[in-house]
C-alpha cells in the first residue's frame, strides 16, 4: 500500500487527498489547526491523523501549507524521508521555497509545483475531489528533480486530471503576479471600497447584480492564506499594482474630461482577451 502524507488540510490539500485516495493507498493528514484536522479526519479525506515523524515511512509527502511556513517544513521533511520518497508542494509563489531547497542534499527529491486550482472557500469543508479536473498544473526548475521522481510526480497530476508546463521560478512568480495575485487583490480592495462608502449593507445587496457579485467573488478567500503570498511575492505584484494604478489613473482622467472615444478605444482594446481565454480550458 501506498503511503502519502499531506501536510495542510484545507482546500487544496484535502481535495488533494481526496482525488488521490483509494483502496491502494493510505492517506496520513497533519495539520497544526487541530480543528481543521479532526474535520478532515471526520470528513474521510484522510485515513488518519499524523506527525511529521510518518514521513520516514512515506512514498509521497504533499506540502499544502501557507506559503510562509511551506519553505521551513519542506527542509524538515527531505530532513527526515527516505530516499525513494517523492515531496512536492502546492503553493502559488515559488522562488522562495526553490531557493530554500537548493542546496539539500535530497533537492532531487522534491518537486516544485503549483496546481492553479481552488475556490474562494477555505478549510476541509470546502475540499472537493473534483478541483482539479482539466486544470492546468506548473512545475518550476524541473531539472533540478531526478527524472524518477518527477516522473513520479507527472503521473500523480496525471491521475488528477490536470495538464502540466514548466516555467522557471522567477517567471512563475512574475507572471502569477498578474493574472491572479493582481485579481485578489483587486476583488478585496473593490469590497473594501464599496463596503466604506456604502454603510447601509442592505442598499449593496439590494442594487448588485451578477457582475459585482462575480468581480467581488475572490474577497471572500481567506487572508491568513493571501496575506504571506502578497508578501512573498511582494516585488512582482508592486510592479503589477503600479501598472494597474497607472491604468485606473488613465481612465479617471479620461472620464473627466468626457473623452468618450478615447473611453471607448480603452476598453474595446481588452476585447481580444475573450478570444484568449475562450482558448484555455
Amino acid at each position: 500500500m501506498e503511503t502519502i502524507v499531506v501536510f495542510g488540510l484545507g482546500l487544496i490539500g484535502g481535495s488533494m487527498a481526496l482525488a488521490l485516495k483509494n483502496e491502494n493507498r493510505m492517506l496520513i493528514g497533519v495539520d497544526n489547526n487541530e480543528t481543521n484536522a479532526n474535520k478532515a479526519l471526520e470528513l474521510g479525506i484522510v485515513n488518519r491523523l499524523g506527525t511529521l515523524q510518518d514521513v520516514a515511512n512515506a512514498d509521497v509527502v504533499i506540502v499544502a501549507v501557507p506559503v510562509n511556513f511551506a519553505p521551513e517544513l519542506t527542509l524538515k521533511v527531505l530532513d527526515l524521508i527516505n530516499p525513494k520518497t517523492l515531496v512536492f508542494d502546492v503553493g502559488s509563489v515559488k522562488s522562495a521555497i526553490c531557493k530554500a531547497v537548493k542546496n539539500h542534499p535530497k533537492r532531487i527529491n522534491f518537486v516544485a509545483a503549483h496546481p492553479i486550482a481552488g475556490t474562494e472557500y477555505s478549510g476541509p469543508e470546502a475540499a472537493f475531489k473534483q478541483l482539479f479536473i482539466n486544470k492546468k498544473n506548473i512545475i518550476c526548475e524541473s531539472n533540478k528533480s531526478g527524472n524518477i521522481f518527477l516522473k513520479k510526480a507527472l503521473n500523480l497530476f496525471d491521475a488528477l486530471q490536470m495538464t502540466t508546463t514548466f516555467m522557471e521560478a522567477k517567471a512563475h512568480d512574475r507572471h502569477i503576479a498578474y493574472v491572479s495575485h493582481l485579481s485578489h487583490i483587486s476583488s478585496f480592495m473593490l469590497g473594501k471600497t464599496v463596503l466604506e462608502i456604502e454603510k447601509d449593507e442592505k442598499s449593496i445587496f439590494t442594487m448588485a447584480g451578477s457582475g459585482f457579485a462575480s468581480t467581488v467573488r475572490l474577497s471572500k478567500s481567506s487572508p491568513s492564506t493571501w496575506t504571506p503570498i502578497f508578501i512573498q511575492n511582494k516585488d512582482n505584484i508592486l510592479k503589477s499594482l503600479e501598472e494597474y494604478i497607472k491604468n485606473l489613473n488613465q481612465f479617471k482622467e479620461l472620464l473627466k474630461q468626457e473623452a468618450e472615444a478615447d473611453l471607448y478605444k480603452s476598453m474595446k482594446s481588452t476585447h481580444h482577451l475573450k478570444n484568449i481565454l475562450s482558448e484555455i480550458k
